[in-house]
């Protein structure tokens, strides 16, 4: 099954990519022909769209046949020539080569689809990961000052992550100087070492002291669509909110991150806006979810289009598969560390992060700060490979992240001659 999940195939693209531009020049072809404004009742899309995502893919063909029948007619047509109601969304011929250049490079790049297919798509697209990830079903970054936030120090004895009795304390500590905790970041997979914090633990404490919680699963979130990756997300529901980039790690370009809410109403409170232009029967009426009550910008890009599009084309197997042979890679170059004793790994290893370095020889005298900076910057500055750095327990330690779509065991393979010939170097003129 692995073997046949090619989510960078040039061919393959190259022939999706004719079937995708002939689809959208014949939109442009017939646009004036669609009714400017969505004809269909809200919540119509709920109806026609099933309740999960597939377990095998589905053909391109399929999926536009799809997007013309069900989702179109739910498009308020911003390009149609007869559009006279808001400020222009322009795009343009100049404009989509850009977008699909942008894509293939993985760079941001802006565009603008306002619909009621768009918010109820996205809906469903958050419901489809949501069931794939078992988030329970009350489910559907915040701007603080430098002096109002307190990090909580990590330790190597909890596999860095957040202890609770260190939060325990640390709330303790503010009430008892007259401070008022309220929100409440716990992370699974971080940044630096893709240590899972203890949701459940850390979300009672959140409760008990009614502090707002927030799971920040930007990275291996995506992870646990599989099975044996779920126990990563227990205690989930504790959390008030839960958030994770589709574009990290499941294969759809960025950005594309999504967000579920235990209770909107706190959103819409403080971010809701409802100026006399912007007032319209369905939303008076409530038959609509206004996702720009939730955010502080109006618009917003139709980025569940492209997610639907990777559930179907892919299924759910084939994701499952790409995101466990990412981890079974980064496995193997754990174990390639590990059978050098010139090197170390510093933190354990969940998913496809390997955090590891180079043990300083014992006369060192910056705790091998000095010689771990030099092998990154050696490797990066030769171009073969490119790797990252974060600092644990006052020490420079290398990442080595597995997750480029294109990435097989060759590459792990050659990567670590390049670093243990780059090592050799270093230690030779020590």
């Amino acid at each position: 099954m692995e073997s046949r999940l090619k989510p960078m195939d040039a061919e393959q693209l190259r022939e999706n990519a004719h079937m995708m531009v002939d689809f959208i020049a014949d939109y442009y072809k017939n646009l004036e022909s669609f009714p400017v404004l969505s004809q269909v009742k809200p919540n119509y899309l709920c109806e026609l769209l099933p309740d999960s995502a597939p377990q095998r893919p589905e053909s391109l063909q399929d999926i536009l046949k799809d997007v013309h029948e069900k989702i179109i007619p739910g498009v308020t047509h911003w390009q149609s020539p007869n559009y006279f109601a808001y400020y222009p969304c322009n795009s343009s011929i100049a404009g989509f080569l850009g977008e699909m250049l942008s894509a293939g490079f993985n760079i941001v790049g802006f565009s603008w689809i306002a619909s009621p297919a768009a918010t109820e798509l996205e809906t469903i697209v958050l419901d489809w990961v949501a069931k794939m990830l078992k988030l329970p079903n009350q489910f559907l970054s915040s701007g603080i000052y430098p002096e109002n936030l307190r990090l909580l120090k990590a330790e190597p004895s909890s596999s860095y992550a957040l202890a609770s009795d260190l939060l325990s304390e640390a709330i303790a500590n503010d009430f008892s100087s007259g401070l008022i905790p309220f929100f409440l970041c716990a992370t699974v997979g971080t940044t630096s070492s893709a240590a899972v914090d203890p949701l459940s633990d850390l979300g009672k404490i959140a409760t008990a002291r009614d502090v707002w919680f927030h799971v920040d699963a930007a990275y291996a979130g995506s992870a646990c669509i599989c099975p044996e990756y779920r126990h990563c997300i227990n205690g989930v529901e504790e959390a008030d909110s839960f958030g994770m980039n589709a574009h990290k790690w499941l294969l759809t370009n960025f950005d594309c991150s999504l967000l579920w809410v235990k209770d909107r109403s706190a959103l819409i409170q403080s971010l809701s806006t409802n100026p006399e232009f912007l007032k319209n029967k369905a939303s008076q009426e409530k038959a609509v979810t206004d996702f720009k009550d939730w955010q502080i910008p109006l618009g917003r890009r139709f980025r569940s289009l492209k997610l639907w599009m990777v559930l179907r084309m892919y299924g759910q197997e084939n994701l499952q598969n790409y995101i466990r042979n990412h981890i079974n890679l980064a496995k193997q170059f754990e174990q390639l560390v590990q059978s050098d004793s010139r090197f170390e790994v510093m933190a354990p290893r969940t998913f496809s992060l390997v955090c590891f370095r180079l043990i300083p020889p014992s006369n060192h005298e910056d705790n091998g700060y000095k010689l771990n900076y030099s092998l990154m910057d050696a490797i990066n500055t030769g171009g073969k490979i490119f790797l990252s750095h974060t600092v644990l327990s006052g020490k420079f330690v290398l990442r080595f992240a597995v997750g480029a779509p294109l990435t097989e065991e060759k590459h792990v393979r050659e990567a670590w001659k390049v670093l243990q010939k780059q090592a050799d170097a270093l230690l030779g003129d020590i």
